[in-house]
């Protein structure tokens, strides 16, 4: 019997291998900082063919077009003789008559050498990106490097990779074979492979189990400044406070990170952050960042990701289950899989005891005056549906706002209809109980689906008007109910670019000011045509200094409502910036700053509900 079985499995793995897509990435014979792809397919059952790259990939809403960092693509027959292909677009290739078709040969650059010009095409959020620097560091999102023939979706791929010796590759998918040379994966379908993320480097990485969950963590520090094992404490600690907080909703026995932690030198990069996966998240940071703020952002962005897996990895409409990489069809419901993942993230952290009330309380502050950076009538299901499209995709941010305290509020009527006995998470919880990873729901049937496992058909009410409808969200009416208070003060008439001067950001390049592109322009900024995507190099001949920075916005504080005033500022112009003179006079504007705080004396209904709120007891 049991030589039956093993013989079993032998044939059943040849066979598998024999009906697999065996792709192959060769990450040591490196040139000029492309690596080279060999893609294997079982015969073809069709004579047409269409081949691609992804256009958009799961959890980025944006269109990053990875086939453009694909050169020298070559499709061979059982011979090695090259058939005919038509490019369409960044993406596509078409085969006539493609029966022969068994290899498919490239080369793929990465996206972050690219990131510092960003006048062709938007750069790809770093996390989402690649990267490619010999005997140092490769960032393999999967999506970034492995093409898909249409209808072959689920076969299944065998994944090789060719490694240095000495490098070890940070991932949750397990190495099938012993050798030092190559690490071999098995994944279901290329959904499962772009899915399944990897970062190869010299060996800096810790596993450890936390809440009952394997983790690995992976570190590139090119200067060597922080070691793995620095961050162990502090993740150790947020994995047991998720795993509590979650409950029954996470089912993970396995959970890698990939950190990232970009230099000085090598690529610019700008886009920090992290990307999801069902076991896995990419993540990058900058390595001038101290301890401290890095095991914050750990706390902040990590968890975000991992909160992910519970929405919408496992829970998700028909859109995100049966994706399309080629041309995307996006869901309504951003207001859920990002702002709720958000507000989780932060929930969790006063629930457990990771911050104070009143650093919530900060938080949640920040998430309101930051909101008013962006459209607040626009209904939030069309600008989600939208998302790729230019007069949506500015509004995108607001899902971290606005998103987060859509289902705050959304937290507390629960708890007021219920009494307190269920909240979001308890929603969420019943939610993906009715559903789950292989069953979506329909996005245009969410908020019966929602009234359905709750039983509060007041919650579709509150859907139409402030998620799928236009009005402003009540917060203050929200929060008042918990105990909590909007305090309103006005500033000084300041001088400024932006509405919010905290909303400027510096250009190291350059040594110039720049602004995200959701900011608010000052009243002055209006006045002299000056444009949000404008760097600022100097206010009336006084240049910016990094290192004296604060001589300038000294300087900016003495200026006088009506006083003339020139600013130099770089303006994009194609491929390249003019640099030109704006002039005006000086226009100060007030800017009203409002600071949430905790009723003194709150009524016993408040009192309970806001407990009821921050310990996520009923």
């Amino acid at each position: 019997m049991k030589k039956t079985a093993l013989s079993l499995g032998i044939l059943a793995a040849a066979f598998v291998n024999a009906q697999s897509i065996k792709t192959n990435i060769d990450l040591v014979n490196v040139k000029d900082d492309k690596v080279a792809v060999t893609m294997e397919f079982p015969k073809m059952k069709s004579g047409d063919v269409k081949f691609h790259f992804p256009k958009t990939v799961p959890g980025t809403y944006s269109v990053d077009d990875y086939g453009r960092f694909i050169e020298g693509i070559k499709f061979l027959d059982n011979k090695g003789k090259e058939l005919t292909f038509t490019k369409v677009g960044d993406n596509t290739y078409t085969l006539k008559n493609a029966q022969a078709l068994t290899k498919v040969t490239y080369f793929v650059n990465d996206s972050f050498d690219e990131e510092g010009d960003a006048t062709k095409h938007k750069a790809v959020f770093s996390p989402s990106g690649t990267d490619i620097e010999q005997g140092k560091i490769y960032m393999v999102n999967t999506h970034g490097f492995v093409g898909y023939i249409d209808n072959m979706q689920d076969v299944p791929y065998q994944l090789i990779i060719q490694k240095p010796a000495d490098f070890y590759g940070t991932t949750a998918l397990v190495d099938q074979d012993k050798s030092e040379a190559t690490d071999t994966f098995t994944l279901a379908n290329y959904a499962k492979l772009t899915d399944s993320p990897l970062m190869y480097s010299k060996p800096d990485f810790i596993t450890f189990n936390a809440g009952g969950m394997d983790l690995v963590l992976g570190v590139y520090s090119p200067t060597g400044k922080y070691k793995a094992a620095d961050f162990k404490e502090n993740l150790e600690k947020m994995v047991v406070a998720q795993k509590k907080f979650l409950g029954d909703m996470n089912t993970n026995k396995k959970y890698a990170i990939m950190l990232y932690l970009a230099g000085t030198e090598g690529p610019q990069i700008k886009g920090f952050g992290a990307l999801e996966h069902h076991e896995s998240t990419s993540v990058v940071l900058h390595e001038m960042m101290p301890k401290e703020a890095i095991d914050e952002a750990i706390v902040d962005v990590v968890s975000h990701e991992f909160f992910h897996t519970v929405n919408p990895l496992k829970t998700h409409s028909e859109e995100i289950h049966y994706f399309d990489y080629a041309d995307p069809k996006m869901s309504q419901h951003l207001w859920m899989y990002e702002g709720g993942t958000e507000y989780f993230a932060n929930l969790f952290q006063i629930q457990e005891g990771l911050i104070t009330k009143d650093q919530f309380l900060q938080r949640i502050s920040d998430k309101i005056k930051n909101s008013k950076s962006y459209n607040d009538t626009m209904p939030f299901t069309v600008m989600s549906k939208n998302i790729l499209l230019d007069e949506y995709k500015d509004q995108y941010r607001n899902v971290y706002e606005k998103g987060t305290l859509l289902t705050m509020c959304l937290d507390i009527e629960l708890r007021k209809l219920s009494n307190g006995e269920m909240g979001y998470r308890d929603m969420i919880r019943k939610l993906s109980q009715r559903f789950g990873e292989n069953k979506p729901f329909k996005d245009d049937k969410l908020i019966d689906e929602l009234v359905t496992v709750t039983g509060y058909p007041q919650i579709k009410d509150f859907y139409n008007k402030y998620i799928a409808g236009s009005q402003p969200t009540p917060y203050a009416e929200y929060l008042s109910q918990v105990g909590v208070e909007i305090n309103k003060q006005e500033t000084p008439p300041i001088f400024w670019f932006v509405k919010d001067p905290n909303q400027t950001g510096y250009n190291e390049k350059n040594n110039t000011f720049i602004f995200d592109e959701s900011s608010a322009l000052s009243p002055f900024a209006k006045s002299i045509g000056f444009k949000i995507t404008d760097e600022i190099v100097a206010l009336d001949g006084k240049t910016i200094d990094i290192k004296n920075v604060q001589e300038f916005i000294n300087y900016s504080k003495t200026i006088k409502d009506g006083q003339n005033v020139t600013v130099t500022v770089l303006r994009k112009n194609g491929d390249k910036s003019d640099k030109i003179e704006l002039k005006g006079k000086a226009v100060l504007d007030k800017m009203t700053m409002e600071t949430l705080q905790f009723k003194a004396n709150p009524t016993a209904a408040e009192k309970k509900l806001q407990d009821q709120w921050l310990t996520g007891k009923k």
